[in-house]
């Protein structure tokens, strides 16, 4: 009986040595929060022109791409130690050295069809004078969030933009 226990245990503390991160979403959902004690999923951006993704949580793995645009909005979806595992506006996973990534806001305009341009308006509503017209994928700071709009800016422009236009903010998140 004691040695079955023993085994039992002593099998339960392999299984945790040897498992490598890389849940499932339905696991990350469960979480609800990484190790930082901050939400899982949540939205970040890129600290710099340059970034690494690789295809697990150490140097030691292969670098699956590079990111080459500061500010870009990521969705980190997973957290070992120093890592995130982030995932970008098509869908694409791989993992980050935290230190490359940024609690700046950013989003980025995303629309269905390639050269349709976005208004920009100077109030949250269709009736609002359109101050001027976002291409998709612009990367814009994110100011704040009412409703189904975002004041964000771009380019030296400050306006709101429907929501359902940005990737990098959750369809039912407020941001003040």
């Amino acid at each position: 009986m004691i040695k079955i226990r023993i085994l039992t245990a002593a099998a339960f503390l392999c299984v945790l040595a040897f498992s490598v991160p890389g849940s499932s979403r339905a696991e990350d959902a469960v979480q609800g929060f990484g190790g930082t004690g901050l939400p899982i999923p949540r939205f970040v951006s890129l600290r710099s022109d340059k970034v690494y993704v690789r295809s697990g949580p150490a140097l030691r793995y292969p670098i699956k791409w590079i990111y080459k645009r500061e500010h870009m909005p990521v969705e980190i979806v997973q957290e070992f130690e120093n890592w995130r595992k982030v995932r970008g506006i098509e869908g694409e996973e791989g993992w980050i050295h935290q230190s490359l990534l940024s609690g700046e806001r950013t989003v980025m305009i995303k629309t269905g069809e390639a050269d349709q341009l976005i208004p920009m308006r100077e109030g949250f509503n269709v009736g609002a004078r359109m101050i001027a017209k976002a291409e998709p994928m612009v990367v814009a700071d994110l100011d704040k969030c009412s409703g189904d709009w975002c004041r964000i800016e771009a380019d030296g422009y400050r306006g709101w933009v429907e929501r359902n236009f940005l990737w990098g903010i959750y369809e039912d998140e407020e941001l003040n």
